[in-house]
């Protein structure tokens, strides 16, 4: 392929509009994607927007991608033309380094990531290191899989990653578009569910995807009634809360996960973790061996994000709908023909 048409935002807070770019030859190590479908995130708005201070333009977004292999470098592996797979926020490694070598490619030093100084999946096509490219197990449509390969693993690797147990009581803090996808996994996995929501609209959605109570995230009473009880707590918004309350909920060796982009500081003293030997710790996406148990379990537990799908030619309309905080609770753009 000579060009590739993409979706592109030529300054900060654009609108996308049509435009195509030579890629240039197909690396030994990679896979080119004709992309099907791809979710849309609030990584890829603030990524639009310049908020991180890393975005170049023209800007493509799009970093939880569905399609088919559309070609495969001479140096790839367990990959074949056609077959339907996913790609998420991370496109390549090294291989090499330690993290690598542990199956911790995605804590790679020197990890390229699927939007930054590269174009993303608004795509006609995109490409990636064919480690990062993942299949699709039967049992998850192609359709709805995007959310998965970014909203989805960042809510299921900590459940791999803690050695979170069927008996333990897991709190989500924030219903939304990774919220509703950790509390699925949560029922899924065994564990007592509570959902922290400060939409009380969304309470009886919560009970719907597997949480056996919902608590009010601004409640002080009821925080407080809930002390010493969680084992894990996933903090999936970027918002700030009575964080102290959180931490008190935690029963001893409990720990506060934030996988949301609190931009604030966590105020948090060593008194309140010392005492019942709790903890506060973050994580980013999972590796690719996490990525394809999820996927597994996703078909096997019937768990599915809830999406709304827009086509391409309203890409923007879907970004503003993400923007006004109207998605129930992903995004999905079409842009391939495939269903």
């Amino acid at each position: 392929m000579s060009s590739i048409r993409v979706w592109a935002a030529g300054q900060a807070g654009g609108a996308l509009a049509p435009t195509t770019f030579d890629p240039g030859p197909l690396p030994d190590d990679g896979v080119e994607i004709a992309v099907e479908h791809c979710g849309l995130c609030h990584s890829d708005l603030s990524m639009l927007d310049n908020e991180w201070g890393r975005s170049q333009y023209p800007f493509v977004p799009g970093h939880e991608v569905v399609g088919r292999v559309a070609a495969l470098g001479r140096d790839t592996h367990g990959l074949a033309v056609g077959q339907r797979v996913g790609l998420g926020w991370l496109s390549g490694c090294c291989l090499h380094c330690g993290s690598c070598t542990q199956g911790d490619h995605h804590l790679c030093r020197t990890v390229e990531e699927t939007i930054v100084g590269r174009h993303g999946g608004f795509a006609e096509s995109v490409r990636a290191h064919w480690r990062w490219v993942t299949p699709l197990p039967d049992g998850v449509a192609g359709s709805e899989a995007g959310p998965l390969f970014c909203g989805g693993i960042t809510v299921f690797s900590p459940l791999v990653e803690l050695g979170i147990r069927p008996t333990d009581r897991v709190g989500v803090v924030g219903i939304g578009g990774l919220g509703h996808l950790a509390v699925q996994f949560a029922r899924a996995w065994g564990c007592e569910v509570t959902a922290f929501t400060s939409t009380e609209a969304k309470a009886d959605e919560a009970r719907a995807m597997g949480a056996h109570e919902v608590i009010a995230s601004y409640d002080d009473a009821a925080l407080k009634r809930a002390a010493g009880r969680f084992d894990l707590i996933i903090v999936t918004v970027n918002a700030t809360l009575p964080w102290k309350r959180y931490v008190a909920a935690l029963a001893p060796r409990g720990r506060l996960h934030f996988v949301g982009a609190v931009l604030e500081p966590v105020p948090v003293t060593a008194f309140s973790l010392i005492g019942g030997q709790r903890s506060i710790s973050g994580s980013p996406t999972g590796s690719p061996a996490t990525i394809a148990t999820m996927l597994d379990f996703c078909a096997r537990h019937d768990i599915v994000a809830q999406t709304e799908h827009f086509p391409v030619d309203r890409v923007n309309d879907a970004i503003q709908h993400l923007r006004d905080g109207k998605a129930r609770y992903r995004v999905v753009v079409d842009i391939g023909s495939a269903a």
